[in-house]
């Protein structure tokens, strides 16, 4: 075919989880692999993939790794402006920055021009895959969906719903419009292509009741998509649901009584849980999602990283921008690495990559299609160069195997170590 090309290098593929048996283990690599029709045909030597394909192109990437594209599992595109924004803790955090910001997308120009931005921004660092909140305004929702569908790129999304007077005027719905608004954006986008609609409750605290039960008769209405929400990130957080929400067992138990807890159901942060959360969590395999930079630069907490792998949990890895601190799934996983050596355990560079790769695309119950390189799957990569700065070049130099040369990358890499992203089996621009 015309868009057979064959690409080599060092390229890593799972061939099972690293958080079970040797982490050092869990992968192979091969010297090149045969992308065709967006599609991933084949890994192996390259002349074998010469002969199976004969009129291929061929990308020579010498010896930097090549590896699937980074799945981000959380995300607020709508905060891109506000990355990095000073000295407030969530409740704050929110009134400060991220709701006036939000207002901002209510005019479908400025909603374009951030969707843009940020899938540039976010393709830089490797990103192949995005699972994003929007805002209340329905042209948020169709600005990120359009943007990714002109990029072919694999993009959940969805309208974010909040109607309790503890968000501001302007940013408010009703049950109703709630429902009304996410279904009819939902029958728009959703399995549009690579496009996937997320039913999007912000969080408790910003529901009413009525609300929160009318996302989760849309949720019941229309099960093969995703739920996004947030869980108990803070302690004052908690603390403030249980207030407005008497009769909860829990915080888990305010979505739970109201059809918003199931098997494709994403929470966000999951620091402070209870036992009987977490058991109803991993019973029902929901995932919860690991946000570590957001979670120590606003302060929230530090994660059971080791604990809810160990109890079976299904766990996927995300930025959280703008609360999380960077775009870089490669920043996200150091901090991972710091939050889990806090806890007492260090997590292999195996570990790392698998929960921003396939880990992830498994949390967004996609490990069919992203998320590692195997022939049929989803044809989207990054490439790693190993020794992109100076101070990352003279420490991998010393290395004595493939994890520890990329371990450095992981710690101090940023955008400069990302030599190339291919999406649906085409290099992506730099812009």
């Amino acid at each position: 075919m015309e868009d057979d090309i064959i690409l080599t290098g060092r390229v890593l593929s799972f061939t099972r989880t690293p958080f079970e048996g040797d982490a050092a283990g869990a992968a192979r690599t091969d010297e090149a692999i045969a992308l065709s029709g967006g599609r991933i045909a084949a890994l192996g030597p390259l002349e074998t993939l010469r002969r199976a394909f004969p009129g291929a192109g061929i990308r020579d990437y010498g010896n930097r790794l090549i590896t699937a594209g980074f799945v981000d599992a959380h995300a607020h595109y709508p905060q891109t402006a506000i990355i990095a924004s000073w000295g407030k803790r969530l409740i704050d955090w929110l009134n400060s920055y991220t709701f006036p910001e939000e207002m901002k997308f209510a005019d479908p120009a400025y909603a374009q021009e951030i969707a843009a931005r940020y899938l540039d921004l976010t393709a830089a660092h490797g990103t192949t895959t995005i699972c994003t909140y929007c805002t209340i305004h329905p042209a948020s929702v169709t600005a990120i969906f359009a943007e990714a569908e002109m990029r072919g790129q694999r993009l959940v999304a969805g309208r974010t719903c909040m109607d309790r007077d503890t968000a501001p005027e302007g940013l408010r719905d009703t049950a109703q419009s709630a429902y009304d608004e996410s279904r009819a954006l939902l029958e728009t986008w959703h399995n549009r292509g690579r496009l996937s609609y997320a039913i999007t409750p912000r969080f408790s605290p910003t529901s009413t009741p009525d609300r929160l039960a009318a996302l989760g008769s849309l949720w019941a209405e229309h099960p093969d998509c995703l739920m996004q929400t947030h869980l108990s990130e803070q302690t004052d957080e908690i603390d403030w649901v249980l207030g407005l929400y008497p009769q909860a067992r829990d915080y888990l138990d305010t979505y739970e009584r109201f059809g918003l807890l199931g098997a494709r159901g994403l929470y966000g942060h999951a620091i402070h849980l209870e036992p009987r959360e977490r058991d109803r969590l991993r019973e029902t395999g929901a995932a919860l999602i690991h946000c570590p930079t957001s979670n120590t630069f606003i302060g929230s907490g530090l994660f059971d990283l080791p604990g809810l792998a160990g109890d079976g949990q299904r766990i996927g890895l995300a930025t959280d921008t703008g609360g999380g601190s960077s775009f870089s799934m490669l920043r996200t996983m150091a901090a991972a690495y710091e939050i889990a050596q806090l806890r007492g355990t260090a997590l292999h560079p195996a570990q790392l990559l698998w929960l921003a790769t396939a880990g992830s695309a498994g949390a967004l119950h996609m490990a069919d299609r992203i998320g590692n390189l195997a022939p049929g799957m989803e044809a989207d990569l990054v490439v790693l160069d190993l020794a992109s700065t100076a101070d990352i070049a003279q420490r991998s130099a010393r290395a004595t195997d493939l994890w520890e040369e990329l371990f450095p990358t992981i710690m101090m890499g940023d955008d400069r170590a990302v030599h190339a992203t291919w999406i649906n089996g085409r290099e992506t621009p730099r812009r």
